[in-house]
């Protein structure tokens, strides 16, 4: 593993934990709460253990998927950051609305995908800087 993965993999967790914590526990945790299927006390470091494994997927997936020439390091963070957006949302929101019950399918639909577009929109751009290499 070398530098540009461990930046990359920074990249995606140092902002994902945070805005993850914020957005599901902090900012919209009355909507989650209302939506009746999380459980009391949610369990971080189980949550942090999915983030890091993710971490290092989108790390080494990247260079592998995308440019990383730097001059075009914002046409590939634009377009990682909708093939990342799509991935994820077909593991992350999806299945998890079709498996589970809540009170609102489209409520959570609308929570998961609004922070998911978030989520990609700051880190694929962050992984796209961390990979690129200067010709």
């Amino acid at each position: 593993m070398n530098k540009s993965f461990w930046l990359g993999f920074a990249a995606y967790l140092l902002p994902t934990f945070p805005l993850g914590y914020a957005w599901h526990l902090v900012i919209f945790a009355d909507q989650y709460h209302r939506l009746e299927m999380y459980r009391p006390e949610v369990i971080i470091p189980m949550g942090l253990a999915s983030m890091l494994i993710q971490a290092c997927i989108f790390s080494w997936a990247y260079p592998r998927l995308f440019s990383t020439d730097a001059r075009l390091w914002l046409g590939s963070a634009w377009r990682s950051s909708g093939i990342f957006f799509l991935l994820a949302g077909s593991f992350t929101i999806l299945p998890v609305a079709a498996k589970y019950r809540m009170s609102s399918v489209s409520d959570f639909l609308l929570l998961e995908t609004g922070f998911t577009i978030l989520q990609f929109a700051i880190v694929a751009p962050l992984i796209a800087l961390a990979h690129r290499k200067h010709q």
